[in-house]
């Protein structure tokens, strides 16, 4: 696997003292999460560019205008039909898969949340170069996709680069793509605490002392080489977040943010199963691969002539659209926008584009939060008593939604006070977000990217390093250094060969040399005893496990399962299940020995430990 390759010669790039010094300084990777901060905002602000110019070339657009910020798609777009934006960058798309492609077998591209999980921090670079290159394309022509999982996915694995590069530790490692992509989410919202949440959270899955200071530093530096290159205008006036009838929030406004909570965590839920449900039938159409992104495109570059070209893109424009006070939208006008979005949004991803649904689920559920403060009051009569503003259910709402689709409650908490500066909202904020994430994790289980792990088939709920243990195989922990013996050898002459006091457990192999058990020497000597070595007494009879063994590519934990389910303390490991050719002998106490072992040595470097 290519994407798991180690950087072969890269350390002889570095000097050895230099090396050490790293591997070895608390500082050293502090200055290493500086650099990586740096690189991190420097890909955001490309990144962006990039895609902004795409923009403007295909539409037509002036200097800094927003695709999503437009009432109607301009007539005079390249094409001349600016509803084939869209499709044309389709079929750019399927020209980039068909050339990374060919002449070499492909497998999907390891994402940070998944190397940190599985491969220990470890990504390919170029794969990831490869992923960012389809998100500004997909991004640039007007698909409905988000550009930062291109953010993350290029600033993680140069992260990743940077390490392997030094030789890092397998926890060291894991820091750094943290660092990574928390340098692109400070940089692509001006937000370093969000940035530096979406790497505990998301990313390295826990927070410690010891990744306090280097994901920090990253994010502070992702935030301040981006804004230097392309200052971002706030989101929010935290003027505009006024206090309806001027009183000042109370307990009592928790209770309809907690009933957004769960409709923002149901509506979530359906826009992620309905991505599934557009792979589905885009499948089903049996087109090429490389041709199912134009076909998405053209639909959703219909959806935006017809409706409004605020479905297009990210939806940033759009977004600040709706974050102003003096945007106004009926009930209907705002319901028929959040289903065009969020068709657009299934249709995108699902048809093949690039790109993820962070920046998406802001949007809606700055939309669903307008919507319900409008809804609200039409059936709950005490609703006006509430203090809170229709932008202030906005903020709620949508850091409620990209809490259920990301996967993050307190880096949306945080975006919500970096965005907003307002204390008391954000409390409110808190209170939605919790019940979102908990109504998600409970009925469905998954954040996007977790989903999306799950329906390749890959066990991942969340960045906790579970690679370690699916290394740590039966082939590692095994002996080796067994004989096994014959299943006809005489009884006498077994128990010459093995007198009480020799190896306890012996394994035995029919004339095919094929597994036919175990025999416990002590058992065998005292089955002897009993019956008399005058009497005809075979080792067949006392053959324990003929059909419980270990192949040893199980992990430790399938070991143990087993172990459990034989009701043995000792297995013997074959080559396969149809040879049946013993390599190796396994035992229970070893095998939790060795697992408890990683468990420690997993606990020391989250303590940041290196003893």
């Amino acid at each position: 696997m290519r994407a798991l390759r180690p950087f072969a010669g890269m350390g002889r790039l570095v000097p050895v003292r230099l090396r050490g010094w790293v591997r070895g300084s608390e500082i050293a990777l502090v200055l290493l999460a500086a650099v990586t901060g740096c690189l991190g905002g420097l890909a955001v602000a490309g990144m962006s560019a990039a895609a902004q110019t795409l923009r403007e070339i295909l539409y037509r657009l002036p200097a800094g205008e927003r695709l999503s910020s437009l009432a109607r798609l301009p007539t005079d777009a390249v094409l001349g039909f600016p509803f084939l934006g869209p499709a044309l960058g389709g079929l750019v798309l399927g020209v980039l898969i068909l050339a990374i492609g060919h002449g070499r077998k492909r497998r999907a591209a390891i994402d940070p949340i998944e190397a940190n999980a599985l491969h220990g921090g470890r990504m390919s670079l170029r794969d990831s170069g490869e992923v960012a290159a389809q998100n500004i394309v997909s991004n640039g022509c007007g698909a409905s996709v988000g550009l930062e999982a291109g953010y993350t996915q290029v600033a993680a694995g140069i992260a990743s680069r940077l390490g392997s590069a030094f030789e890092m530790r397998r926890s060291d490692l894991r820091t750094l793509v943290g660092c990574g992509s928390a340098a692109a989410i400070a940089a692509a919202f001006g937000s370093p605490l969000t940035g530096a949440f979406y790497a505990y959270e998301l990313v390295i899955g826990t927070y410690t002392i010891a990744s306090l200071a280097p994901v920090v530093v990253a994010a502070l530096c992702g935030s301040l080489v981006a804004r230097a290159l392309a200052p971002n205008p706030a989101l929010i006036d935290v003027g505009a977040l006024a206090l309806g009838k001027g009183t000042a929030l109370g307990a009592a406004d928790t209770l309809p943010c907690l009933l957004l909570g769960l409709v923002c965590a149901g509506l979530a839920v359906a826009l992620m199963r309905g991505v599934t449900w557009v792979e589905h039938g885009v499948r089903a159409t049996r087109l090429p691969v490389p041709l199912r992104p134009a076909l998405g495109g053209l639909c959703v570059g219909l959806l935006a002539w017809v409706t409004t070209p605020q479905v297009l893109s990210g939806g940033h424009g759009a977004l600040h659209l709706h974050l102003a006070p003096e945007t106004s939208l009926t009930v209907t006008a705002l319901a028929g926008l959040i289903a065009a979005k969020a068709a657009a949004s299934a249709v995108s991803i699902g048809s093949g584009f690039r790109g993820g649904l962070f920046f998406t689920s802001l949007f809606l559920g700055a939309l669903v939060g307008r919507l319900f403060a409008q809804i609200a009051p039409l059936v709950w009569p005490d609703f006006a008593d509430f203090g809170l503003a229709p932008i202030g259910y906005a903020v709620v709402g949508m850091s409620a939604f990209a809490a259920a689709i990301v996967g993050g409650p307190l880096t949306m908490t945080f975006l919500a006070l970096e965005m907003t500066g307002s204390f008391p909202v954000t409390a409110l904020v808190l209170a939605a977000v919790i019940a979102s994430s908990l109504t998600v994790r409970k009925t469905f289980g998954y954040s996007f990217a977790t989903w999306r792990f799950h329906l390749r088939g890959e066990s991942i709920r969340s960045a906790h390093d579970i690679g370690w243990m699916r290394s740590l195989t039966v082939g590692r922990m095994m002996r080796r250094d067994i004989r096994p013996v014959s299943l006809d050898t005489p009884m006498a002459t077994f128990l010459r060969a093995h007198p009480l006091g020799s190896p306890s457990r012996v394994v035995l192999v029919d004339q095919f040399g094929r597994y036919a058990g175990i025999v416990l020497v002590p058992e065998a000597h005292a089955h002897a005893a009993v019956i008399g070595l005058g009497e005809p007494a075979h080792l067949s009879d006392i053959a324990r496990d003929t059909d419980a063994f270990l192949l040893a590519d199980m992990s430790a934990k399938q070991a143990a399962e087993a172990f459990d389910g034989a009701e043995s303390e000792a297995l013997a490991v074959l080559d396969s299940a149809e040879n049946r050719h013993v390599i190796g002998l396994l035992t229970e106490s070893h095998t939790l020995k060795r697992y408890s072992d990683e468990l420690d040595r997993q606990r020391r470097a989250m303590l940041g430990e290196t003893a």
